[in-house]
């Protein structure tokens, strides 16, 4: 057994690795520089987490989601690898700790949000790291030109400085072939390099896309008909809430998630679905970035997503314990039209952006030449309301405004509350004898949480308040008395969307726009637009490879699973039938509208599949018509 497998086996139990993990870990571990190119649940964390335990040194670990930083910290603490991340939201003084521990302490991984890179207090510690590797994951965000370009990333290259001969490994679920070569120019791979690829079929995943008049009824067929946990994933907030009222309603056991809940409600709706509590979650795309939930039996995608790239990651969280599994769209020609139509709203004019950027500054009371560095609350229905603008439109602006490294943006954020007590050990005796009702608090402060008289610490406050014995509400009140008495400070939780501002407030004048980059983004949207367009319509083509086609993956056989493909190896209608089906729909159809279900019960003899064939012809041939109610009548 080489180093790597004695590695795997000790800290994850597993006797062998998955395809192409091992040949990913012999290529860091040669000291390559390292692309790779793995499907969502391919087990690409292991890939730098293998080679890290067999070097001396700590692992930097680069990546954009705080909720997977905080996932993987715990699982290896559990495995007993000690690990450390750093990310926004926390104070000076909490990062001052981490890299003070980074560099003294005997940790193996230290997660960084690639924003963190760049900030003083990091580029002081950085020199002295001893760093075995550097993991970039979510790479493809390097590529201005790819479906979630994130500016940040393009500073990852200047670690190159600092680590000349570190390897750098990068991973992504998806590249296309012009991705890929951005992110290793971008991240200066050196002449030793390595790219791999995995296939982007999945064996046991079936892919299927319905064009459909109603949607709430064919979800409810798929979910009765396929068992076990799922997601839906929706467009919209309140397309989450509806579906998951639509399913309770019928008996299927399910409940909402969207940034726009308190980071409470989303844990306990997380918790409450991995476990099996809640059998669906209806979600935006909020919901399942580095969440490993291996058993889940469907996804399905209420609304059209805008790229491939986040169709296959969202879709490719069903059957990773590859077990029959069920990725379905539903889609219709109006909700099409409506994508297409969003090209204008997401990459506005020049003046659309002047506007709201001006707004802004005022909404948020930002004098002239002011505002680099400093971080605001920011309530996007009430600043749509109070300045007439479309709530579509300023969330492209913000975009655009953080591409142009304006801005940063965060809709879903979390700070947890903190306290650090401004008085020194003695003072606190004093504390205990003059205000004897805050006794119980400060013990439980003491007790639960080290060095809280160094530096904040972040407190749980429904743990804490269980373990003084009494109520969340009457500890909240308890700490902001202690602050105001100039005993603590105390930072309540954070959980509004906010907004830091990289510059200075200009003035709206002097406001600079790089139109040519908007343009090639827009470019570049509209041909990932197209091909999922072209994904939804297509019936004849294997879907798992238009999949692979779109990535320039390697050649791959049809699977076999997927609607087209088992609806090519049951096409087997003779031109007679057609006749016959055609002449008896046209019978039916001739006087009064009928929905596809009354044609079905008065034509017995043929099946289903093969009326859906010729109408789905005569439709499209404009022989006949579908109202909005989604019944059918002949011109």
């Amino acid at each position: 057994m080489n180093e790597p497998e004695k590695i795997l086996k000790k800290y994850w139990g597993y006797d062998s690795f998955r395809k192409l993990q091992l040949e990913i870990i012999n290529s860091v571990l040669a000291n390559n520089d390292t692309l790779a190119i793995m499907p969502t649940g391919g087990g690409k964390s292991m890939c730098f987490q293998v080679p890290s335990m067999v070097n001396d040194g700590i692992c930097l670990v680069i990546s954009p989601l705080i909720a997977l930083m905080k996932d993987q910290v715990a699982n290896l603490k559990t495995k007993g690898i000690p690990a450390l991340s750093i990310h926004s939201g926390m104070s000076f003084t909490e990062v001052k700790t981490v890299l003070q521990n980074a560099l003294y302490g005997n940790f193996k991984f230290l997660y960084v949000s690639p924003e963190r890179l760049e900030t003083e207090l990091f580029l002081e510690y950085l020199p002295n790291l001893k760093i075995n590797l550097i993991a970039v994951d979510e790479a493809h965000c390097i590529s201005q030109w790819g479906y979630d370009f994130r500016p940040s990333y393009l500073r990852i290259a200047d670690l190159r400085e600092y680590f000349s001969n570190v390897p750098i490994l990068a991973l992504t679920a998806s590249a296309t072939l012009e991705v890929q070569k951005d992110i290793r120019e971008k991240l200066l791979f050196r002449k030793l390099q390595k790219t791999f690829r995995q296939s982007f079929e999945r064996d046991n995943l079936s892919y299927s896309a319905f064009h459909l008049f109603s949607k709430e009824n064919k979800l409810l067929t798929i979910l009765n008909k396929v068992s076990g946990s799922g997601i839906v994933y929706c467009k919209t907030r309140r397309r989450t809430k509806e579906v998951a009222s639509l399913l309770n309603l019928n008996g299927i056991i399910a409940d909402h998630y969207h940034a726009g809940l308190t980071n409470e409600e989303r844990n306990k709706r997380q918790e409450d679905w991995i476990n099996n509590k809640t059998r669906i979650i209806a979600c935006t795309n909020a919901f399942g970035m580095g969440i490993d939930k291996p058993d889940v039996r469907a996804v399905v995608h209420y609304d059209v997503p805008d790229a491939l790239e986040n169709y296959y990651q969202e879709a490719g969280r069903a059957g990773r314990d590859g077990k029959k599994a069920y990725a379905v769209l539903l889609f219709n020609d109006a909700e099409l039209e409506t994508l297409k139509k969003q090209v204008a709203i997401k990459f506005p004019s020049n003046d659309v952006i002047k506007k709201v950027y001006s707004s802004l500054c005022d909404f948020l009371q930002m004098p002239a030449n002011s505002g680099e560095g400093v971080s605001y609350d920011f309530d996007l229905n009430t600043f749509s309301k109070n300045f007439k603008l479309d709530a579509y439109e300023i969330n492209s602006v913000l975009k655009i405004l953080e591409q142009e490294e304006l801005i940063n943006y965060s809709e879903q954020f979390f700070q947890p509350p903190t306290v650090e007590f401004t008085i020194d050990k003695y003072q606190l005796t004093d504390l205990e004898k003059s205000r004897p009702e805050y006794t119980e608090t400060v013990k439980g402060l003491l007790r639960s949480y080290d060095g809280i008289f160094d530096f904040p610490a972040f407190i749980n406050e429904n743990e804490l308040a269980k373990f003084i014995g009494i109520k969340k509400e009457e500890l909240v009140k308890m700490l902001n008395e202690l602050k105001a008495l100039g005993f603590i400070n105390y930072t309540p939780q954070k959980e509004k969307p906010q907004i830091y501002f990289v510059r200075n407030r200009v003035k709206t004048n002097e406001l600079f726009i790089n139109q040519k980059n908007i343009l090639k983004r827009k470019e570049a949207y509209e041909t990932r637009l197209r091909a999922m367009i072209s994904f939804c319509k297509n019936e004849s083509k294997c879907r798992s490879e238009i999949i692979n086609y779109y990535f320039d993956g390697p050649p791959i056989l049809p699977c076999g699973i997927c609607d087209n493909c088992l609806r090519n190896k049951n096409s087997t209608i003779s031109t007679d039938e057609f006749n016959l089906i055609s002449s008896a729909i046209k019978k039916i159809t001739q006087t009064n509208a009928v929905t596809a279900n009354g044609i079905f019960q008065q034509l017995p003899s043929f099946k289903e599949k093969k009326i859906k064939e010729v109408l789905r012809f005569l439709q499209e041939e404009n022989l006949l018509i579908i109202n909005e109610e989604g019944q059918v009548q002949s011109k």
